[in-house]
């Protein structure tokens, strides 16, 4: 499984994300490849990726520049949250 954590510049907040979707999925005894990217690399980034996650604000952006895609995209509000992180990817992959 991939995931993919975006966010506009790609360098500290989607860092945060991943770092923090790593230890949610290790709460949930789940295991997958996770990445960071900007937006704008978001198409190559995200090619294979079953899940998203970005904030509120960017998803419209990033499923724009998806386009179509199979990936789930997940809107996370706090990227500090790891109990809502968790949360929502056990929503995603249950």
């Amino acid at each position: 499984m991939r995931i993919v954590a975006v966010c506009g510049v790609g360098i500290g907040t989607s860092a945060i994300l991943k770092v923090n979707a790593e230890r949610a999925l290790d709460r949930l005894g789940l295991k997958a490849d996770v990445s960071a990217s900007d937006l704008a690399g978001i198409a190559a980034a995200a090619g294979d990726a079953q899940i998203i996650l970005t904030s509120s604000e960017l998803a419209g952006q990033v499923r724009e520049a998806l386009g179509r895609t199979y990936a789930e995209i997940v809107e996370v509000s706090n990227y500090f949250d790891v109990d809502e992180i968790a949360r929502h990817l056990e929503r995603s992959l249950g």
